[in-house]
């Protein structure tokens, strides 16, 4: 396998640091050409100075002089804000992009690497939930490979090397469930965020953990999975699987499947991304049948968990409903961790401020942005 250079978009989140874990055990396969954080300046500084990439980038401006005091002298070219971000994923050198920032603010650098003809591993779900028609045409375009890092989409599309020519009749995302499965309404009229936050399986960031209990995060990857797997809303089901082992599965057109399974462990995904279309050996824990008499699966309760079905709705309304939607979402979980909301109160904002924001069908990107942009406003108005 040729040597990869690699841009991280946010490196000092939980898949950033995790991505930088994968790399650090395979020196000889990858380099780090580009960092980049939100605001934890600390932890950037830590790890340009053990990579040593070509540049690092701090979004938060404030965080700027800091970062290239410690940096320069190493000669390591430091940027600020996003405009930063859209540059330095168009240096020459990378060969990928692996965008693991949290939100929208990662659609605009995933355009740019494309257009720069970068392949990208793609974390940040937001990309395509709020363009993903845009996106995808511009990766055939540009001919790019998008390669994804949720479990579920690796999972997916690891079951479909090879398949190209066998129509998929459906797919099956399964759902952990989170840390409220099988509690009603009434339950979930008072759980804290420090409840919500406690994910069964997985170990990910603040904002997809509390996307995770309330099921949204479910729902962006079905909006996800519609984008990169081009099928329509009614090929796409949920299923609780509480074990997290079976990470996904695929169905064929004469009802044979094919399910991917393994530990819950995002360094696998990542790795799987990274390294394309080669599999490395590793050392991370081996699935045993032996610890696991039974694999269990359960209807999702939509009826509960209202973010689901809010989402699948979006992508049947299409235009720039999932933009909207994405973007109340986002205003909403922080609304909830700063205990401006209840738990449930977020499914109401969403829904509200989607009723608010009239329906625009076919929006450029310049459009979207701005429709991201106005959704926020509207949303942070109705937070009570």
């Amino acid at each position: 396998m040729k040597k990869k250079n690699i841009a991280i978009l946010g490196s000092t989140g939980s898949v950033g640091t995790q991505a930088l874990e994968v790399i650090r055990a395979f020196p000889e396969l990858f380099g780090v050409s580009v960092l980049t954080a939100s605001a934890n300046a600390d932890l950037l500084i830590a790890q340009a100075q053990e990579f040593k990439p070509k540049a690092a980038v701090i979004v938060c401006e404030d965080k700027y002089a800091q970062v290239k005091n410690a940096l320069e002298s190493l000669g390591i070219t430091v940027l600020s804000g996003e405009k930063g971000l859209e540059e330095v994923v168009q240096y020459d050198e990378i060969d990928m992009v692996l965008n693991a920032i949290v939100g929208s603010a990662g659609l605009r650098p995933t355009v740019k690497a494309v257009e720069r003809k970068k392949d990208i591993a793609l974390a940040n779900k937001e990309t395509l939930v709020v363009a993903g028609a845009l996106v995808m045409d511009l990766v055939r375009q540009y001919d790019v490979a998008m390669l994804p890092v949720d479990s579920e989409h690796s999972a997916i599309f690891q079951c479909l090397v090879g398949e190209h020519a066998n129509p998929l009749e459906k797919i099956y995302l399964t759902a952990s469930g989170g840390p409220f499965r099988g509690k009603d309404r009434d339950f979930l009229t008072s759980v804290t965020k420090q409840q919500a936050l406690k994910h069964p399986n997985w170990v990910m960031g603040a904002k997809i953990t509390i996307d995770s209990a309330s099921l949204m995060n479910k729902g962006l990857e079905v909006i996800e999975a519609k984008w990169l797997f081009d099928l329509d809303v009614k090929q796409i089901d949920v299923i609780v699987h509480p074990q997290s082992i079976i990470h996904s599965v695929v169905q064929f057109q004469d009802g044979s499947m094919k399910a991917q399974m393994g530990l819950p462990d995002m360094k696998l995904p990542i790795q799987n991304a990274l390294t394309y279309p080669s599999r490395q050996p590793n050392s991370l824990e081996r699935f045993d049948f032996m610890n696991y008499a039974s694999l269990t699966f359960e209807e999702v309760d939509k009826d509960t968990f209202r973010n689901l079905e809010l989402a699948y709705q979006s992508l049947r309304d299409g235009g720039d409903r999932p933009c909207v939607l994405n973007a109340a979402n986002e205003v909403a979980v922080a609304a909830f961790l700063a205990d401006e909301i209840s738990f449930l109160g977020m499914s109401d904002l969403i829904e509200a401020t989607m009723c608010q924001q009239k329906m625009v069908e076919n929006p450029s990107l310049e459009d979207l942005l701005a429709i991201d942009r106005e959704t926020r406003i509207v949303a942070r108005s109705l937070v009570k």
